[in-house]
Protein backbone atom coordinates (compact mmCIF):
# COMPACT_ATOMS: atom_id res chain seq x y z
CA UNK A 1 0.00 0.00 0.00
CA UNK A 2 1.10 3.52 -0.70
CA UNK A 3 2.65 5.34 2.29
CA UNK A 4 2.04 9.02 2.53
CA UNK A 5 5.42 10.75 3.15
CA UNK A 6 4.90 13.69 5.18
CA UNK A 7 1.46 13.87 7.53
CA UNK A 8 0.38 15.98 10.57
CA UNK A 9 -2.95 14.97 12.49
CA UNK A 10 -4.55 17.68 13.79
CA UNK A 11 -7.92 16.97 16.67
CA UNK A 12 -10.08 20.05 17.30
CA UNK A 13 -12.03 19.82 20.55
CA UNK A 14 -15.49 20.79 21.28
CA UNK A 15 -14.84 24.32 22.47
CA UNK A 16 -12.49 24.96 19.97
CA UNK A 17 -15.87 24.34 17.31
CA UNK A 18 -18.13 25.73 19.60
CA UNK A 19 -19.78 28.04 17.42
CA UNK A 20 -19.71 28.97 13.33
CA UNK A 21 -16.96 31.69 14.06
CA UNK A 22 -14.67 28.84 15.67
CA UNK A 23 -15.20 26.36 13.34
CA UNK A 24 -13.66 28.73 10.82
CA UNK A 25 -10.81 29.75 13.35
CA UNK A 26 -10.15 26.25 13.12
CA UNK A 27 -10.32 25.49 9.60
CA UNK A 28 -8.06 28.19 8.61
CA UNK A 29 -5.16 26.17 10.83
CA UNK A 30 -5.68 23.56 8.87
CA UNK A 31 -5.27 25.53 5.35
CA UNK A 32 -2.44 26.90 6.66
CA UNK A 33 -0.56 23.71 7.77
CA UNK A 34 -1.89 22.11 4.39
CA UNK A 35 -0.04 25.12 2.99
CA UNK A 36 3.19 24.39 5.12
CA UNK A 37 3.70 20.79 2.98
CA UNK A 38 2.68 17.61 4.73
CA UNK A 39 -0.76 16.15 3.79
CA UNK A 40 -3.31 17.18 6.86
CA UNK A 41 -5.91 14.46 8.64
CA UNK A 42 -8.38 16.39 11.32
CA UNK A 43 -10.24 14.73 14.08
CA UNK A 44 -13.13 16.61 15.40
CA UNK A 45 -15.41 16.27 18.99
CA UNK A 46 -18.76 17.15 18.98
CA UNK A 47 -18.95 20.97 18.95
CA UNK A 48 -19.60 22.06 22.79
CA UNK A 49 -22.60 21.08 24.41
CA UNK A 50 -23.84 19.43 22.00
CA UNK A 51 -22.73 15.59 23.24
CA UNK A 52 -24.87 16.84 26.65
CA UNK A 53 -27.39 17.91 24.48
CA UNK A 54 -28.06 14.73 23.12
CA UNK A 55 -27.65 12.89 26.49
CA UNK A 56 -30.56 14.89 27.64
CA UNK A 57 -32.63 14.12 24.61
CA UNK A 58 -32.35 10.38 25.61
CA UNK A 59 -32.74 10.99 29.23
CA UNK A 60 -36.40 12.89 27.99
CA UNK A 61 -36.89 9.38 26.31
CA UNK A 62 -35.91 7.50 29.59
CA UNK A 63 -32.68 5.51 27.73
CA UNK A 64 -29.86 7.18 29.36
CA UNK A 65 -27.55 3.73 30.29
CA UNK A 66 -24.98 2.85 27.77
CA UNK A 67 -26.84 1.03 24.83
CA UNK A 68 -26.32 0.83 20.71
CA UNK A 69 -29.24 3.00 20.06
CA UNK A 70 -27.49 5.97 22.73
CA UNK A 71 -24.75 5.49 20.34
CA UNK A 72 -26.31 6.05 17.35
CA UNK A 73 -27.31 9.00 18.78
CA UNK A 74 -24.15 10.30 20.78
CA UNK A 75 -22.49 9.64 16.94
CA UNK A 76 -24.53 12.61 15.15
CA UNK A 77 -22.56 15.15 17.24
CA UNK A 78 -19.14 14.20 15.40
CA UNK A 79 -20.60 13.78 12.10
CA UNK A 80 -22.24 16.90 12.10
CA UNK A 81 -18.69 18.77 12.99
CA UNK A 82 -16.97 16.69 10.87
CA UNK A 83 -19.58 17.77 7.82
CA UNK A 84 -18.99 21.43 9.13
CA UNK A 85 -15.54 21.28 8.75
CA UNK A 86 -15.25 19.64 5.76
CA UNK A 87 -17.63 22.37 4.38
CA UNK A 88 -15.88 25.38 5.53
CA UNK A 89 -12.39 23.76 3.92
CA UNK A 90 -13.86 23.21 0.56
CA UNK A 91 -15.62 26.84 0.50
CA UNK A 92 -12.09 28.41 1.68
CA UNK A 93 -10.72 26.50 -1.24
CA UNK A 94 -8.97 23.58 0.62
CA UNK A 95 -10.68 19.91 -0.76
CA UNK A 96 -11.88 18.03 2.15
CA UNK A 97 -13.82 15.26 3.24
CA UNK A 98 -15.46 14.23 5.88
CA UNK A 99 -15.27 10.63 6.84
CA UNK A 100 -17.38 8.83 9.91
CA UNK A 101 -15.54 6.38 12.10
CA UNK A 102 -16.57 3.66 9.68
CA UNK A 103 -15.57 5.04 6.60
CA UNK A 104 -12.24 5.57 8.38
CA UNK A 105 -11.76 1.79 8.80
CA UNK A 106 -12.15 2.94 12.44
CA UNK A 107 -13.14 -0.60 14.22
CA UNK A 108 -13.80 -1.22 17.91
CA UNK A 109 -14.57 -3.67 20.69
CA UNK A 110 -18.20 -3.83 21.46
CA UNK A 111 -19.37 -2.30 24.78
CA UNK A 112 -21.26 0.37 24.24
CA UNK A 113 -20.45 3.24 25.25
CA UNK A 114 -16.81 2.84 26.41
CA UNK A 115 -15.82 0.89 23.10
CA UNK A 116 -11.60 0.54 22.64
CA UNK A 117 -9.99 0.95 19.53
CA UNK A 118 -8.92 -2.55 18.30
CA UNK A 119 -7.50 -1.54 14.64
CA UNK A 120 -7.93 1.00 12.13
CA UNK A 121 -7.79 0.35 8.20
CA UNK A 122 -7.31 4.27 7.67
CA UNK A 123 -7.74 2.97 3.76
CA UNK A 124 -10.31 6.20 2.61
CA UNK A 125 -8.07 8.47 5.02
CA UNK A 126 -5.30 7.63 2.59
CA UNK A 127 -7.08 7.55 -0.75
CA UNK A 128 -7.91 11.05 0.38
CA UNK A 129 -4.32 12.32 1.62
CA UNK A 130 -3.09 11.20 -1.55
CA UNK A 131 -5.62 12.96 -3.84
CA UNK A 132 -4.89 16.17 -1.70
CA UNK A 133 -8.00 16.24 0.35
CA UNK A 134 -7.91 17.20 4.38
CA UNK A 135 -9.48 14.11 5.43
CA UNK A 136 -12.01 14.73 8.23
CA UNK A 137 -12.36 12.36 10.81
CA UNK A 138 -15.22 11.81 13.42
CA UNK A 139 -13.68 11.31 16.73
CA UNK A 140 -14.92 9.08 19.69
CA UNK A 141 -16.76 6.74 17.70
CA UNK A 142 -16.05 3.12 15.43
CA UNK A 143 -17.67 -0.04 14.25
CA UNK A 144 -18.12 -3.16 16.36
CA UNK A 145 -17.98 -6.51 15.18
CA UNK A 146 -21.71 -6.25 14.33
CA UNK A 147 -21.41 -3.21 12.07
CA UNK A 148 -22.70 -0.90 14.84
CA UNK A 149 -21.89 2.81 15.90
CA UNK A 150 -19.61 2.40 19.20
CA UNK A 151 -18.56 5.26 21.28
CA UNK A 152 -15.45 5.77 22.76
CA UNK A 153 -16.14 6.95 26.19
CA UNK A 154 -13.97 9.60 28.05
CA UNK A 155 -11.01 10.68 25.90
CA UNK A 156 -12.59 9.23 22.72
CA UNK A 157 -11.68 12.12 20.45
CA UNK A 158 -8.08 12.55 21.35
CA UNK A 159 -7.60 8.87 21.71
CA UNK A 160 -9.05 8.76 17.92
CA UNK A 161 -6.62 10.98 17.22
CA UNK A 162 -3.37 9.48 18.05
CA UNK A 163 -4.59 6.26 16.64
CA UNK A 164 -4.74 7.64 13.69
CA UNK A 165 -1.89 9.76 13.75
CA UNK A 166 -0.16 6.08 14.45
CA UNK A 167 -1.73 4.49 11.70
CA UNK A 168 -0.75 7.08 8.98
CA UNK A 169 2.88 7.02 10.75
CA UNK A 170 2.39 11.06 11.17
CA UNK A 171 5.19 13.27 11.67
CA UNK A 172 2.88 14.78 14.82
CA UNK A 173 -0.02 14.60 16.29
CA UNK A 174 -1.53 18.18 17.39
CA UNK A 175 -4.01 18.66 20.13
CA UNK A 176 -6.18 21.95 20.36
CA UNK A 177 -7.87 22.99 23.17
CA UNK A 178 -8.65 26.46 24.64
CA UNK A 179 -5.73 27.07 26.94
CA UNK A 180 -1.82 27.58 25.89
CA UNK A 181 -0.87 24.33 26.83
CA UNK A 182 -0.29 21.80 29.69
CA UNK A 183 0.49 23.83 32.82
CA UNK A 184 2.13 23.10 36.44
CA UNK A 185 -1.48 23.55 37.79
CA UNK A 186 -5.19 24.13 36.29
CA UNK A 187 -4.79 28.35 35.04
CA UNK A 188 -8.26 28.34 35.31
CA UNK A 189 -8.31 28.19 39.44
CA UNK A 190 -4.73 29.27 39.61
CA UNK A 191 -3.21 32.21 37.39
CA UNK A 192 0.27 32.04 38.96
CA UNK A 193 0.49 28.16 36.75
CA UNK A 194 3.33 28.27 34.19
CA UNK A 195 2.64 26.38 30.54
CA UNK A 196 5.05 23.94 30.45
CA UNK A 197 7.17 23.72 27.06
CA UNK A 198 7.64 19.82 26.77
CA UNK A 199 6.24 16.81 29.65
CA UNK A 200 7.56 13.40 29.86
CA UNK A 201 4.66 10.91 28.55
CA UNK A 202 4.47 9.22 31.78
CA UNK A 203 4.13 12.01 33.50
CA UNK A 204 1.57 13.51 31.15
CA UNK A 205 -0.36 10.06 32.02
CA UNK A 206 -0.14 10.89 35.54
CA UNK A 207 -1.25 14.04 35.74
CA UNK A 208 -4.07 12.82 33.45
CA UNK A 209 -5.39 10.49 35.47
CA UNK A 210 -4.94 12.51 38.54
CA UNK A 211 -6.97 15.21 37.15
CA UNK A 212 -5.15 17.30 34.61
CA UNK A 213 -8.00 17.83 32.15
CA UNK A 214 -6.34 18.82 29.17
CA UNK A 215 -5.63 15.39 27.88
CA UNK A 216 -7.19 12.00 28.35
CA UNK A 217 -4.58 9.30 29.99
CA UNK A 218 -5.99 6.63 27.09
CA UNK A 219 -4.31 8.74 24.16
CA UNK A 220 -1.79 9.48 26.22
CA UNK A 221 -0.93 5.80 26.55
CA UNK A 222 -1.24 4.92 23.39
CA UNK A 223 0.89 7.57 22.32
CA UNK A 224 3.44 6.46 24.58
CA UNK A 225 3.34 2.69 23.39
CA UNK A 226 3.35 3.89 19.67
CA UNK A 227 6.23 6.84 19.64
CA UNK A 228 3.66 9.62 18.50
CA UNK A 229 4.56 12.83 19.39
CA UNK A 230 1.96 14.70 20.76
CA UNK A 231 1.34 18.58 20.85
CA UNK A 232 -1.40 20.25 22.94
CA UNK A 233 -1.94 24.12 21.34
CA UNK A 234 -4.52 27.01 22.03
CA UNK A 235 -6.67 27.23 19.05
CA UNK A 236 -7.27 31.01 19.77
CA UNK A 237 -3.55 31.95 20.08
CA UNK A 238 0.38 31.54 18.37
CA UNK A 239 1.65 30.39 21.56
CA UNK A 240 3.85 27.40 21.05
CA UNK A 241 2.41 25.01 23.85
CA UNK A 242 3.42 22.27 25.11
CA UNK A 243 5.06 18.88 23.40
CA UNK A 244 4.81 15.92 25.01
CA UNK A 245 7.63 13.63 23.83
CA UNK A 246 10.48 12.01 25.51
CA UNK A 247 13.56 14.35 25.24
CA UNK A 248 16.83 13.87 26.12
CA UNK A 249 18.21 16.48 28.59
CA UNK A 250 22.06 17.17 30.03
CA UNK A 251 22.01 17.90 33.17
CA UNK A 252 22.02 14.95 35.46
CA UNK A 253 18.92 13.46 36.73
CA UNK A 254 19.06 13.98 40.44
CA UNK A 255 19.19 17.96 39.50
CA UNK A 256 16.67 18.05 37.46
CA UNK A 257 13.53 19.53 38.97
CA UNK A 258 11.00 16.84 40.34
CA UNK A 259 7.47 18.16 40.45
CA UNK A 260 6.19 19.39 37.36
CA UNK A 261 2.84 19.99 38.22
CA UNK A 262 0.00 19.61 40.77
CA UNK A 263 -2.99 18.24 39.62
CA UNK A 264 -6.57 18.27 40.81
CA UNK A 265 -9.87 16.40 40.77
CA UNK A 266 -13.73 16.51 42.39
CA UNK A 267 -14.95 13.89 40.21
CA UNK A 268 -14.04 11.70 43.42
CA UNK A 269 -15.51 9.79 45.72
CA UNK A 270 -14.40 7.51 48.76
CA UNK A 271 -15.62 4.31 49.35
CA UNK A 272 -15.21 2.47 52.89
CA UNK A 273 -16.40 -1.05 52.96
CA UNK A 274 -16.61 -3.83 56.10
CA UNK A 275 -17.59 -6.69 57.04
CA UNK A 276 -17.63 -7.92 60.42
CA UNK A 277 -16.32 -11.63 59.80
CA UNK A 278 -12.70 -11.07 59.59
CA UNK A 279 -11.87 -14.17 57.83
CA UNK A 280 -14.27 -13.49 54.56
CA UNK A 281 -12.08 -11.96 52.23
CA UNK A 282 -14.61 -9.53 49.95
CA UNK A 283 -11.57 -7.88 47.73
CA UNK A 284 -11.96 -9.91 44.76
CA UNK A 285 -15.98 -9.67 45.34
CA UNK A 286 -15.54 -5.56 45.33
CA UNK A 287 -12.95 -5.67 42.55
CA UNK A 288 -15.19 -7.98 40.26
CA UNK A 289 -17.97 -5.20 40.97
CA UNK A 290 -15.86 -2.43 40.41
CA UNK A 291 -14.30 -4.30 37.30
CA UNK A 292 -17.74 -4.93 35.54
CA UNK A 293 -18.84 -1.80 35.21
CA UNK A 294 -15.08 -0.28 33.98
CA UNK A 295 -14.62 1.80 37.23
CA UNK A 296 -11.22 3.19 38.01
CA UNK A 297 -10.22 2.40 41.37
CA UNK A 298 -7.25 4.35 43.09
CA UNK A 299 -5.99 4.85 46.71
CA UNK A 300 -6.93 1.40 47.87
CA UNK A 301 -6.33 -0.10 50.79
CA UNK A 302 -7.25 -2.87 53.12
CA UNK A 303 -7.28 -4.83 56.57
CA UNK A 304 -5.10 -7.51 57.37
CA UNK A 305 -5.46 -10.98 58.02
CA UNK A 306 -4.78 -10.45 61.83
CA UNK A 307 -7.17 -7.52 62.43
CA UNK A 308 -11.17 -8.28 64.01
CA UNK A 309 -13.21 -7.73 60.85
CA UNK A 310 -12.49 -6.65 57.31
CA UNK A 311 -12.27 -3.12 56.38
CA UNK A 312 -11.14 -1.89 53.05
CA UNK A 313 -11.18 1.80 51.46
CA UNK A 314 -10.37 3.14 47.99
CA UNK A 315 -11.50 5.89 45.82
CA UNK A 316 -13.53 5.99 42.87
CA UNK A 317 -15.15 8.57 40.04
CA UNK A 318 -18.28 10.27 41.71
CA UNK A 319 -19.46 10.68 38.89
CA UNK A 320 -19.55 6.15 38.36
CA UNK A 321 -20.78 5.92 42.08
CA UNK A 322 -24.11 5.43 40.91
CA UNK A 323 -23.33 2.59 38.70
CA UNK A 324 -21.55 0.31 41.34
CA UNK A 325 -23.75 1.22 44.58
CA UNK A 326 -26.60 -1.01 44.94
CA UNK A 327 -24.10 -4.02 43.52
CA UNK A 328 -21.65 -3.34 46.37
CA UNK A 329 -23.94 -3.11 48.66
CA UNK A 330 -25.65 -6.21 48.00
CA UNK A 331 -21.94 -8.08 48.46
CA UNK A 332 -21.30 -6.49 51.50
CA UNK A 333 -24.70 -7.38 53.23
CA UNK A 334 -24.54 -10.80 52.50
CA UNK A 335 -22.22 -11.52 54.51
CA UNK A 336 -23.33 -8.69 57.65
CA UNK A 337 -21.21 -6.10 56.47
CA UNK A 338 -21.94 -2.44 54.70
CA UNK A 339 -20.73 0.37 52.10
CA UNK A 340 -20.48 4.24 53.13
CA UNK A 341 -20.21 6.51 50.27
CA UNK A 342 -18.66 9.79 51.21
CA UNK A 343 -19.08 12.13 47.96
CA UNK A 344 -17.73 15.17 49.86
CA UNK A 345 -13.81 14.97 48.96
CA UNK A 346 -11.24 15.95 46.30
CA UNK A 347 -8.20 14.55 45.02
CA UNK A 348 -4.74 16.20 45.21
CA UNK A 349 -1.42 14.92 43.06
CA UNK A 350 1.81 16.25 43.28
CA UNK A 351 3.29 14.91 39.78
CA UNK A 352 6.64 14.47 38.42
CA UNK A 353 9.59 11.91 38.45
CA UNK A 354 11.53 10.05 41.18
CA UNK A 355 9.36 11.09 44.09
CA UNK A 356 10.03 8.18 46.37
CA UNK A 357 13.14 8.05 46.01
CA UNK A 358 13.16 12.08 48.26
CA UNK A 359 10.86 10.84 50.98
CA UNK A 360 10.67 14.26 52.15
CA UNK A 361 8.66 15.50 49.53
CA UNK A 362 5.98 13.78 51.65
CA UNK A 363 6.71 15.21 54.57
CA UNK A 364 6.53 18.85 52.36
CA UNK A 365 2.86 17.72 50.96
CA UNK A 366 1.93 17.26 54.40
CA UNK A 367 3.36 20.21 55.93
CA UNK A 368 2.30 22.74 53.82
CA UNK A 369 -1.20 21.33 53.72
CA UNK A 370 -1.08 21.01 57.55
CA UNK A 371 0.31 24.86 57.53
CA UNK A 372 -2.62 26.11 55.44
CA UNK A 373 -5.22 24.47 57.66
CA UNK A 374 -6.36 21.90 55.05
CA UNK A 375 -7.43 18.67 56.85
CA UNK A 376 -5.79 15.19 54.72
CA UNK A 377 -7.06 11.78 55.34
CA UNK A 378 -5.73 9.58 52.62
CA UNK A 379 -2.33 9.50 51.37
CA UNK A 380 -0.98 7.56 48.32
CA UNK A 381 2.60 7.75 47.08
CA UNK A 382 5.24 6.47 44.18
CA UNK A 383 7.41 7.28 41.89
CA UNK A 384 5.92 9.56 39.77
CA UNK A 385 2.35 10.98 41.81
CA UNK A 386 1.68 11.79 45.47
CA UNK A 387 -1.81 12.15 46.04
CA UNK A 388 -3.84 13.07 49.08
CA UNK A 389 -7.70 13.36 49.78
CA UNK A 390 -8.77 16.66 51.44
CA UNK A 391 -12.55 18.10 51.84
CA UNK A 392 -14.09 18.23 48.53
CA UNK A 393 -14.38 22.57 49.32
CA UNK A 394 -10.41 23.18 50.65
CA UNK A 395 -9.69 21.60 47.03
CA UNK A 396 -8.47 24.64 45.23
CA UNK A 397 -6.52 25.94 48.37
CA UNK A 398 -4.70 22.52 48.82
CA UNK A 399 -3.61 23.09 44.98
CA UNK A 400 -2.61 26.95 45.75
CA UNK A 401 -0.35 25.52 48.92
CA UNK A 402 1.36 23.06 47.40
CA UNK A 403 2.26 24.75 44.38
CA UNK A 404 3.40 27.13 46.10
CA UNK A 405 5.47 24.92 48.47
CA UNK A 406 6.96 23.30 45.42
CA UNK A 407 8.10 26.52 43.64
CA UNK A 408 6.32 25.41 40.66
CA UNK A 409 5.48 29.27 39.96
CA UNK A 410 8.83 29.70 39.38
CA UNK A 411 11.07 28.42 35.95
CA UNK A 412 13.33 25.45 36.57
CA UNK A 413 16.22 25.92 39.06
CA UNK A 414 19.69 25.61 37.59
CA UNK A 415 20.71 23.07 40.78
CA UNK A 416 18.89 22.80 44.07
CA UNK A 417 16.90 25.09 46.36
CA UNK A 418 16.37 25.37 50.31
CA UNK A 419 13.72 24.01 52.17
CA UNK A 420 12.04 25.61 55.16
CA UNK A 421 13.73 23.27 57.25
CA UNK A 422 17.09 24.59 56.11
CA UNK A 423 17.68 21.08 54.39
CA UNK A 424 19.07 21.56 50.62
CA UNK A 425 16.65 19.35 48.33
CA UNK A 426 15.64 19.52 44.55
CA UNK A 427 12.61 21.37 43.81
Amino acid sequence: MKTTVDVLVQKYGGTSLQTLDCVHRAALRVAAARRRGPSVAVVVSARGGRTDDLLRLAADVGAASPSRELDQLLAVGEQESAALMALTLNRMGVPAISLTGQQAGIETSDRHGEALIARIGAARVRTALEAGQVAVVTGFQGVDAAGDVATLGRGGSDTTAVALAARLRASACEIYTDVDGVFSADPRILPAARCLPWVEPGVMAEMAFAGAKVLHTRCIELAAMEGVEVRVRNVSSLAPGTVVVDRPDDRPLETRRAVVAVTHDTDVARVLVHCRDSRRDLAPDVFEVLAAQGTVVDLVARSGPYESEFRMGFTIRRSQADSVRTALHQVTAAHGGGVHFDENVGKVSVVGMGLLSRPEYTTRLMAALASAGIPTSWISTSQMRLSVIVPRERTVHAVEALHREFHLDRHEPLDVTSTASGRSATV
